[in-house]
């Protein structure tokens, strides 16, 4: 296996740990929700992460690289602090949804940089689309916070 595909891999694998991190933090956060819509939102985009994850996987495996399959560190110990939060703010729809942005702050950045690096254009094809997919993710759940700042 050549420096250049076990650069890219690692990069995929640090995106899987990113996509899986949202695929449990918008889980979670489809628990923790009292609207129903919102819920319905929300366990929509657990699904999409996962497939998005699946998908990178795939890619890793066709290079000859282990995928990645679990959470990353950093994710585990927003969803502890999310919890921790929670017991205290009562879990609001807000402050649900302020995680949720905040989680997507992650997983923007996440991409950008490894839109940063070097990949073979079918690659950077499919993690430009998912990059996309986080932008009108983050998006809706920040007007979503908004308009719940705006009821409450």
């Amino acid at each position: 296996m050549s420096t250049d595909s076990k650069e890219v891999i690692s990069t995929l694998n640090d995106l899987i740990e990113t996509c899986k991190d949202g695929e449990e933090g918008f889980r979670v956060c489809a628990e923790d929700i009292k609207r129903p819509e919102l819920k319905t939102l929300f366990t929509q985009r657990s699904t999409e992460c996962a497939q998005a994850a699946q998908e990178l996987q795939a890619i890793v495996i066709r290079l000859g690289g282990d995928p990645e399959d679990s959470t990353s560190v950093a994710g585990d110990l927003h969803r502890r602090w999310v919890d921790l939060k929670s017991l205290v703010t009562g879990k609001n729809d807000e402050a649900i949804l302020n995680e949720c942005e905040r989680g997507e702050d992650v997983a923007k950045k996440s991409y950008r940089k490894a839109l940063e690096k070097t990949l073979p254009a079918d690659i950077r094809d499919v993690v430009q689309r998912q990059y996309d997919g986080v932008l009108r993710n983050h998006d809706q759940v920040k007007m979503l916070r908004d308009a719940e700042r705006a009821r409450s």
